[in-house]
C-alpha cells in the first residue's frame, strides 16, 4: 500500500519513513508526488490541523495520508508556543526559523526555575473513502539555558528529555526515533490500524 506524508518538512519525513519504512510498500511526500498543496492550519489544536491536513491530501491523491502536527508547549507560558511552535517568532503569524524560535523561547524564560515542557504530537491518517485513523504521543522533559548539540530539528538543542542528561539535538536520530513524541503518536496509529 502506498502512503503520502502530507508536508514536505525533510526532517518530519526523513523521521516518518524511518518508523514506517517496513509497514508500507512506498512512502511518498507530497512533493515527491507532485503535489503543490499548502493547508492553512487553523484548527485550535494539534489534532485539528493533523485531520485536516491529512484528509484533504486524501481527498487531492486519492492516496491514504499521514498528516502530523506538532509543537512544544511550556508550562510556565500555559502551553505556549503549543500550535504555533513553528511560527513563535515569526511576523504576522508566519513560519520563522528555528533559530529564531529558539532564542524567543529562551528570552521569554529567562530567570524562571519551572521549565518543565513537553512535546505533542497528533498523527491522522486519512483514507480517501473517509475513514481516519488517529492517535497521539508525547516526550515530556525541561527547556534547558542554552543551546546544547546540533542535532534534531526544531526546539532539540535546547529541549532535556526525562531521563536524560542531554538534549535531543545531542543524541542520534535513532535514539531520537525510540523516544519521541512523532515515534510514540505513530506507534500508537500502528497499533490502531
Amino acid at each position: 500500500m502506498k502512503l503520502l506524508i502530507a508536508s514536505n518538512n525533510k526532517h518530519k519525513i526523513k523521521e516518518i519513513k524511518a518508523i514506517l519504512g517496513e509497514k508500507f510498500e512506498e512512502i511518498l511526500s507530497i512533493g515527491e508526488a507532485g503535489i503543490d498543496h499548502e493547508t492553512v492550519e487553523d484548527g485550535n489544536t494539534f489534532m485539528e490541523n493533523a485531520e485536516k491536513k491529512a484528509r484533504e491530501i486524501a481527498k487531492i491523491s486519492g492516496f491514504a495520508s499521514l498528516a502530523d502536527d506538532s509543537g512544544i508547549c511550556v508550562d510556565h507560558l500555559g502551553g505556549a508556543p503549543g500550535i504555533y511552535s513553528a511560527r513563535f517568532a515569526g511576523e504576522s503569524g508566519g513560519h520563522a526559523d528555528d533559530e529564531a524560535n529558539n532564542d524567543l523561547l529562551l528570552k521569554k524564560l529567562e530567570g524562571v526555575k519551572d521549565r518543565a515542557a513537553h512535546y505533542t504530537c497528533a498523527m491522522v491518517i486519512a483514507y480517501p473513502d473517509g475513514r481516519v485513523v488517529s492517535a497521539e504521543g508525547y516526550m515530556y522533559g525541561e527547556i534547558l539555558t542554552e543551546r546544547h548539540g546540533t542535532g534534531g530539528f526544531g526546539y532539540d538543542p535546547i529541549f532535556k528529555p526525562e531521563g536524560y542528561s542531554v538534549s535531543v539535538g545531542e543524541i542520534s536520530d535513532e535514539e531520537k526515533n525510540k523516544i519521541s513524541h512523532r515515534s510514540k503518536a505513530l506507534a500508537a496509529l500502528l497499533a490502531k490500524l
